[in-house]
């Protein structure tokens, strides 16, 4: 990554031209982590693998992974799911709130509209 220049490796070479990532869809919110103790031999992953395997210990948000690695949403979920394919992370879908109280959001949306 060269500052002035912005990045020498364009995103779209990170992901193979690929614009789609594979299989199930994950929230930007899910839950990344590595699921394996200790990191497989770097020489058999890409070095953007090794940087995510790295960055995802114990645990991280997709798009804190985006955020902290300075790489486009989409390359970052085509990342993942690649990974997830070779069985290097797993990913949870984020926990749902509860809310028991509806008259709660209701005071909270009338708050925001007077706004």
């Amino acid at each position: 990554m060269d500052r002035d220049a912005g990045p020498i490796v364009r995103p779209y070479a990170l992901t193979g031209g690929r614009s789609r990532s594979a299989g199930e869809d994950f929230d930007l919110l899910a839950i990344v982590w590595s699921i394996r103790d200790s990191l497989p031999d770097p020489r058999m992953l890409e070095p953007e693998h090794v940087v995510v395997l790295e960055s995802c210990q114990p645990f991280r948000a997709v798009a804190d992974l985006a955020a902290d690695l300075e790489l486009p949403l989409g390359v970052i979920r085509i990342l993942l799911s690649d990974m997830r394919e070779r069985g290097l992370i797993a990913i949870r879908p984020p926990p749902r709130a509860q809310v028991a109280d509806l008259k709660i959001l209701q005071d909270v949306l009338n708050g925001l509209r007077r706004i």
